[in-house]
Order: C-alpha cells, then structure tokens, then sequence
C-alpha cells in the first residue's frame, strides 16, 4: 500500500512516466558493488537492492552494467553481455517490483577506464602481478587512443565498425535487460566512461564523423539512445545519466549539456540525470565545492531550457530540501545514494518529516502493522 501524499509533499506523489506510476519521486541512484561474479549479481545485489525497495523507494536502479565483458572497471563489476546473466537478474527485479518499487538497470561502459582495481585501491589500474593472480589487465577502447591516467594502458580507439558493434551491444544489453524484468532503463552517458569520452574534446580528438564539432562527438550519445528506445517497450521509460560539466580543465559545458538534452527528447528519451566530472581523475570529480544539491542547478538549467524532465542528485539527504527541489520546479525526481546506505528506510523517515499521516504504509504490511501497533500503544499510554 501506498501512503496518499499530503497536501506539498510532492516528494510523496506518484509520477507518470509513460505507461509506468512510480509511487513516489525517490529514485535509489545506482552505486557499484564490485560484487558481480563474471558479470553475474549474487545474493549480496539481491539483499542490497531489496532493503531499499521494502524501505519505499520508488525507483530501484541495479548498479552500472556493463554493454560488454571489456566494458567493466574490475572484474568485480556487473554485466549485461550474456544470456545467462537475464535469469540471475530476474530474481532480483522480481523482488523489487513484488514490494512496490520500479526496477532499473543502468547500462554503461567504462571505455578507457576498464581493467582496474575497485574504488578502495583507487582504482589503481591493473598490471601483470594481477595476472598472476588470475586477473590480467586488458585494454580498454575509446573515441582515441588515450589513456585514463598514468600506469593505465592506451586504449583501442575504436574504428568505424568496431562503433556500429558497440552500438548493437548496447542494443542487445537493452533487450536482454527486458527479459530480465526491468522497468526503467538508464544510458550512462557520464563520469568519465565511454560516452562521455566522446562527447568531451578532451578525450576525442577524431577528425571523422564521430569526433570534430558538437555535432559528431554527440553521434555515438544520440546512435546509442535510438537504439536502445527502439527496442525499449513504449510504455516504459528510458533515462539518460550525463556529466553535465567535464570536471577540472573541462571543455564539455552547461552549454553542450542543453543541447544534448534536447537531442535525446527528440529520440524519446524521458529524463536526464544530470550528474558532473569525471574526464579525469577517479569518478566524478566535480568542479563545485560539494556542498548539498551542489548538482542542482545543472538539472534545473537543462529542465528549463530543453523541456525534459530530470533527475537531480548530489548530497540531497534531507527530506525538507528535497521537496523544496521540486517545489521549485528544479527537477522531477530525487535520486540518493550513499544515504541509503546509512539508511534504507529513508522515504519512510521522509514521508513523516513532510507531514505525510500513513507514512508506515511504505513499508511491507508485515512490517506496518507492527510499527502501527506500537504507535498505538504509545498513544494510549500517552492519554492516560
């Protein structure tokens, strides 16, 4: 069951998405668990994923899958590019949906950034003691031959064919992530991976049709959306994550981001998360001071001048800013991460801080009564 919203607590009330009610604007942003084994997610995805679906979340993204087995950081990273992976995921988003929430996938690829260590080595990129112990490093592939960071290898950049086969992958990620039950789909088009390298001129330095002017860096961006809105089904959604700024010493801009945006309306594309950095340096290294929402404006730039709806996210953890986010008509939904680690049951928490009267009724009803009860009690004791 679903708590009515009360009257300003937008945060609470469902959002159409196509064919798709979410139950609430709270979206579970997608965080790596470097957890996967050959691609496939374990009971750890199925325990991560699910806390925060009986927490109340509306949408639950699985963490960024890999289009391809090279497209991944580490060899602890989850993956889209086998058949057997769709019934792994199938108990996953089963789950997901059974306690209310929308499930999505997020389809990446690391490009250039692939064959590393996780966050915690700072993703220290793979070398032959590796091998050694049954990891070897592989090449990466990119818009050019230019490596990520120093130590890491030069990757391929990719020719004329080898883009239209990178297309496809996506395609066939997109499919399989269908039959594996997803509801929402999300393009990683951000952080540093392979669409943003050719989007960014600090990355791609082609002078064919897919580098050169705004217009050819975005071909592979736009190539990719259309085909996975082909064969995404029209009653469902598709998101699109962009880095609406480079990051230190970028040249991608707000500018481009509005532009962007509005080539993926045209293409179908439903809402872009818009997140920053990542050119260079480890994940997203914004050019911002990161104080909470400091992602904020970059949404609301892009909903305003491009017409789409987003999803703002970056150090959005309390429930009152979050509903003065929408309120303002900054963005259309919410997305948290890492404070859903600290708290899984953050909507519920929400729910009551906005005055919303059955905020309980988030939770499973194996739970709610229970809570319910209590509170009874304690309203009783309280009277007398």
């Amino acid at each position: 069951m679903t708590p009515a919203a009360e009257p300003g607590a937008l945060l609470l009330s469902p959002m159409p998405l196509r064919g798709l009610t979410l139950r609430n604007r709270i979206v579970v942003s997608p965080m790596c668990q470097y957890a996967s084994r050959d691609g496939e997610p374990t009971d750890w995805h199925l325990v991560h994923l699910g806390k925060f679906a009986l927490g109340g979340a509306g949408i639950v993204f699985c963490e960024e899958t890999a289009v391809e087995e090279r497209g991944r950081k580490t060899y602890g990273c989850a993956g889209m590019y086998a058949d057997r992976h769709v019934a792994a995921y199938r108990r996953i988003t089963g789950f997901i949906r059974e306690a209310g929430a929308a499930a999505g996938i997020q389809l990446g690829h690391a490009g250039r950034k692939a064959s590393c260590g996780p966050p915690w080595t700072n993703f220290r990129p793979l070398t032959e003691e590796d091998a050694m112990e049954g990891m070897p490093p592989w090449r990466g592939v990119s818009a050019s031959p230019l490596p990520a960071k120093a130590g890491a290898l030069e990757p391929i950049a990719l020719d004329a064919g080898q883009i239209m086969d990178m297309i496809e992958a996506w395609r066939v990620a997109a499919l399989r992530s269908v039959d594996a039950g997803f509801d929402v789909c999300e393009i990683h088009g951000a952080h540093g991976y392979l669409i943003h390298q050719f989007l960014s001129p600090l990355a791609n330095h082609r002078t064919d049709q897919w580098g050169g002017d705004l217009h050819g860096r975005m071909r592979l961006a736009l190539s990719i959306a259309e085909a996975v809105r082909d064969v995404w089904p029209k009653d469902k959604p598709v998101f699109f994550r962009v880095s609406a700024v480079d990051g230190e010493g970028g040249a991608w801009n707000m500018d481009d981001t509005v532009a962007l945006a509005r080539a993926l309306r045209e293409r179908g594309i439903d809402v872009v998360t818009c997140s920053s950095g990542g050119i260079n340096g480890p994940l997203n290294m914004a050019v911002v001071p990161r104080v909470p929402g400091y992602q904020v404006p970059y949404a609301a730039r892009v909903k305003r001048e491009a017409g789409l709806a987003v999803c703002a996210v970056g150090l959005i953890t309390e429930p009152e800013h979050a509903e003065r986010i929408l309120r303002d008509g900054e963005a259309d939904l919410i997305a948290l991460a890492r404070e859903f680690m600290i708290d899984p049951n953050w909507p519920v928490r929400a729910a009551r801080a906005l005055g919303v009267r059955e905020y309980l009724d988030l939770l499973p009803p194996d739970y709610a009564w229970w809570l319910k009860r209590r509170e009874d009690i304690r309203d009783l004791s309280r009277a007398r």
